[in-house]
């Protein structure tokens, strides 16, 4: 049975109009579906025989809060959330001086094998369906008593691998009648899958793009990277140049740091003769625990590195570390939380 509250408003009309009933009764029923029902037991305006219709059809998939944990570092909140067929995933609320931001998953585990990210160590499961993804936000939001103004995604799984869906779910999520979070405040990480890339050109949407980018040359990527197999970093960035004169968006490249592996001057210097003509801007990770031999390096380690980069003109900042004293922080997501 396919996701009830994955479908377009477009793809709703149509089942009513072959029902045989008002056009009016579509947007009725797509209302619902963006303020996350749990049953159609809850829509109330609906005539029963229509309501029959769809449930014999189209199942209405939820997600459940099974578990959470809050940091005592930070206002950083990291759910455990059950799915329909008990899979589960993990998203992390956080909270900044401009708002609520929530860290989503969009599979359960990860095909990419990054080797400073456990998000993968189980290997994958499934994709999320477009309303899984957005109920990590209304269950968030229903939990905490908030309202989310970003979202980025960046949990468990590879977007682009769940191109489909993830796309869907952006267009769910910016929907005036939903959630009405705006496409300039939601953003999406790739390792780099550079057909996709081009997929997203074409589809000219004003969200921000991040790059997992984390070495600039072939071979130290390739080492931690399993995708630079495929897709040279040369190829990556060429597609990332030609993104952002498509759409005018700046793109945000994300550099995990690692002692020993990508940290050096010459690392540095190298990234940064790479991105001379790019707009975007670079994030700096120092990597966080999880993975077995892989070493954090210094808070001196990033500032070196960071001021490398800004002195080759390449506007750079280091990521606070958020939630790490609950695994909450960047790669320490799984899709079970059995610690």
């Amino acid at each position: 049975m396919q996701d009830f509250k994955s479908l377009s408003l477009a793809e709703i009309e149509q089942i009513v109009e072959d029902f045989g009933e008002k056009k009016y009764r579509a947007k009725q029923l797509y209302l619902w579906a963006r303020k996350g029902i749990e049953s159609y037991d809850e829509m109330t305006n609906i005539p029963a025989d229509l309501r029959a219709h769809f449930a014999n059809s189209y199942k209405i998939v939820t997600i459940y809060l099974q578990k959470k944990l809050e940091s005592k570092q930070d206002f950083v909140v990291k759910y455990l959330c059950r799915l329909y067929d008990d899979e589960t995933v993990e998203c992390v609320l956080m909270k900044y001086k401009h708002g609520y931001s929530l860290c989503v998953s969009t599979q359960v585990g990860c095909k990419m094998g990054c080797k400073f990210c456990v998000s993968s160590e189980s290997g994958f499961v499934r994709n999320l369906t477009a309303s899984e993804i957005e109920g990590q936000i209304h269950m968030a939001e229903k939990d905490a008593g908030i309202k989310i103004s970003n979202v980025v995604f960046m949990g468990i799984g590879e977007p682009l691998d769940n191109f489909e869906n993830t796309i869907r779910a952006v267009e769910l999520i910016q929907d005036p009648h939903g959630l009405n979070i705006s496409p300039r405040k939601i953003s999406i990480s790739t390792c780099g899958l550079i057909d996709k890339i081009y997929d997203l050109i074409d589809l000219q949407l004003k969200f921000t793009l991040s790059i997992s980018l984390h070495a600039a040359d072939d071979e130290t990527r390739q080492k931690i990277m399993p995708v630079a197999n495929r897709w040279r970093v040369d190829e990556l960035l060429k597609a990332c140049y030609d993104y952002q004169e498509a759409t005018q968006r700046r793109i945000s490249y994300e550099y995990t740091l690692i002692e020993g592996v990508n940290t050096s001057n010459e690392c540095a210097v190298n990234l940064a003769r790479k991105l001379k003509n790019h707009r975007g801007h670079v994030n700096l990770i120092r990597v966080n625990k999880g993975r077995e031999n892989i070493e954090r390096p210094s808070g001196d380690v990033a500032l070196r590195f960071r001021d490398i980069l800004m002195k080759h003109g390449i506007t750079t900042t280091i990521r606070r570390t958020l939630g790490d004293d609950i695994d909450a922080a960047c790669g320490q997501l799984r899709k079970s939380n059995s610690r």
